[in-house]
């Protein structure tokens, strides 16, 4: 870290007390704003200009795009850094290199760094603040080329839109976050817009009308050259077996390509088969136990609408046993309704977050289809491990990145004590 803070930094004994600390500043909350990040970088010399920068916002499909971009950078032999959020098991997963998550002692070094520098503060940096920061210090410390850049929330006034970027990705826009974006399609795509800067290349996927003319004025306005994914775009990669399944990949995988072609960094032929077939990306419609349980991180209606395409195309008419969790801010209803048509059963479960709803107030309140029983399961673990031991039967854990993220975690212990014995 280049950044001193004058005196001698007090460093964290251990990666679990600096954790700790950095959970702390939770108490700040979401500052949506461009000032203290700005502080941040200034103070770090922050960026060095050495890497190039693909920024990527959106709401459905933006940890995908970041996923394969990359991938496909590792595959043309570059040395990419990728931030993305939120994690699902491991604080790390949110900064890595070459696909290698940042190593615990890395970041209690580097937060004893940052807490010595911020400590006096009259505006203390937010958690989503201070990661991204981090980041960016370990970025540019171990020679990344290319930075992969995954927006928080928005876009205009999230922190990552701070930084300089070389090209900017809108994937599909929708309803999300409509407490801090906005209650309707045009307000959320203008703050989606805002990450546009003049003279920068700029790559949407297919929008809704209102959507895409909100894009379209934005960047006429500001000078940002923007392109819509088009056939020719798709039918490029149409025959690529994608390391991520389901046709909605489609798209952000042509939206990643473009983006690493816009920066000058290839791919070829060859890499770019690789990159696009060899990208992994958790819970996205991920599969465990011989693919008898399914992990997908669907948290908004249309991320539903993706998850139930998906299921339909691989299992055609084979219902789910579906354990469902979600967040108080997001649209229960519409989604349980989106996911009924493929349901046998819903278990609603616990998870471990302060927003969580709880599994008995979701019985209570939504019942999406009169015919299709509803259990209240708790804790989680007995939940998998019903359907662990169900060898006859799908299960589709779906709702939240959270629930998402604690069932992986389940399962990815010693394969769950060997599927439950």
């Amino acid at each position: 870290m280049t950044a001193q803070s004058g005196g001698c930094v007090t460093a964290f004994a251990s990666y679990q007390e600096a954790i700790a600390w950095l959970y702390g500043t939770q108490q700040f909350g979401i500052k949506l704003g461009l000032e203290n990040m700005g502080c941040l970088l200034s103070a770090l010399d922050l960026p060095d200009g050495s890497a190039s920068v693909i920024h990527v916002a959106g709401t459905n499909g933006k940890g995908s795009v970041c996923a394969f971009s990359d991938s496909l950078l590792q595959a043309c032999g570059h040395r990419s850094g990728l931030f993305t959020s939120p994690h699902l098991v491991h604080y790390g997963e949110r900064i890595r290199i070459n696909g290698l998550q940042i190593p615990e002692a890395e970041i209690a070094t580097r937060l004893s760094r940052l807490r010595e520098l911020v400590a006096k503060w009259e505006q203390h940096p937010t958690f989503f603040e201070l990661t991204l920061a981090l980041a960016l210090d370990w970025f540019r410390d171990d020679g990344v080329e290319v930075t992969v850049l995954e927006t928080g929330m928005g876009g205009r006034l999230d922190a990552t839109n701070a930084v300089p970027s070389s090209v900017s990705v809108i994937t599909p826009i929708a309803f999300d976050h409509q407490k801090w974006l906005g209650n309707d399609l045009v307000s959320i795509a203008a703050e989606k817009a805002g990450i546009f800067k003049a003279g920068v290349p700029a790559f949407s996927a297919d929008q809704h009308p209102d959507v895409a003319a909100v894009l379209q004025a934005t960047a006429d306005r500001i000078g940002t050259p923007l392109t819509f994914l088009s056939e020719h775009h798709l039918d490029e990669i149409a025959t690529i077996p994608l390391g991520l399944v389901g046709a909605h990949q489609q798209s952000n995988a042509a939206l990643a390509l473009a983006a690493v072609r816009a920066i000058g960094r290839g791919p070829d032929v060859e890499a770019m088969q690789h990159g696009l077939s060899a990208v992994r990306w958790p819970a996205r419609f991920e599969r465990f136990l011989d693919g008898r349980i399914i992990i997908d991180g669907a948290h908004n209606v249309q991320a539903a609408i993706a998850t139930v395409t998906t299921w339909r195309a691989i299992f055609g008419a084979e219902k789910a046993e579906v354990v469902f969790g979600s967040v108080e801010d997001k649209d229960q209803r519409a989604i349980l309704r989106v996911l009924a048509p493929i349901a046998s059963v819903i278990h609603y479960v616990p998870f471990a977050s302060a927003r969580a709803i709880a599994p008995e107030k979701l019985a209570e309140d939504f019942h999406p289809d009169p015919d299709i029983p509803l259990t209240v399961s708790t804790p989680l673990r007995d939940a998998i491990a019903t359907a662990a031991k169900s060898p006859n039967k799908r299960t589709l854990v779906v709702g939240s990145l959270f629930l998402a993220g604690e069932s992986i975690a389940i399962l990815r212990e010693e394969d769950f004590e060997a599927s439950t014995q």
